[in-house]
């Protein structure tokens, strides 16, 4: 099954590692999730994926500066 969660994040661009430093989680942690290892709760997935789909945006221009 595809991740959502690595889907949205390649949708905008982002690195794991980005992803990792934005939203202060561990990028082990993503890994695991997008390799189908662990999975977040299904709340805290949906929350992670609008934040991206919302938010990345602002995120990468803030990087361009």
């Amino acid at each position: 099954m595809e991740s959502k969660i690595k889907n949205a994040r390649e949708a905008a661009g982002l690195t794991q590692a980005e992803l990792s430093a934005w939203l202060s989680i561990p990028k082990r942690t993503i890994e695991n999730w997008e390799q189908g290892s662990r999975k977040p709760a299904p709340w805290l997935e949906t929350l992670i994926v609008e934040k991206i789909e919302r938010d990345a945006s602002l995120q990468i221009d803030k990087r361009e500066l």
